[in-house]
């Protein structure tokens, strides 16, 4: 596996100090992408000054995937292709969905809405037991 791109819920999940042993294992094999907008929610979650920064810091040493002017676009379309099949997808969660789409590796996650986006789209999911 060249990546796994990581959903805010599955680090809430890890954060929180519940298992994760798909993270755990990405962490340590150093394959774990993160989107840009999951480090804005995480950190904004962070209670506490100190939290924020251990957190900023953790998230600092991991590989953040990059975008591009195309890549919102394709988010955008990604958006506009969901909602024609009836499923309505936030733009946060389509930029992760994107993200990972974009490297052509799975997306760890426990949010319900990317396997309404993985059953229409070539989304991978991967297992968080």
């Amino acid at each position: 596996m060249s990546g796994i791109v990581v959903d805010t819920s599955e680090w809430i999940e890890f954060l929180a100090g519940r298992s994760a042993s798909v993270l755990e294992h990405a962490l340590a094999a150093g394959l774990v992408v993160v989107p840009p907008l999951v480090v804005a929610e995480l950190v904004s979650g962070a209670r506490t000054v100190a939290d924020r920064g251990a957190l900023a810091d953790l998230l600092d040493d991991l590989m953040l995937h990059h975008t591009t002017f195309d890549h919102w676009v394709r988010v955008g379309s990604l958006r506009h292709s969901m909602r024609a099949t009836g499923v309505i997808v936030s733009t946060p969660d389509a930029h992760v969905a994107q993200c990972a789409l974009d490297r052509d590796v799975p997306l760890l996650t426990r949010d319900g809405i990317f396997l309404r986006i993985a059953e229409r789209t070539e989304l991978r999911l991967a297992g968080t037991a």
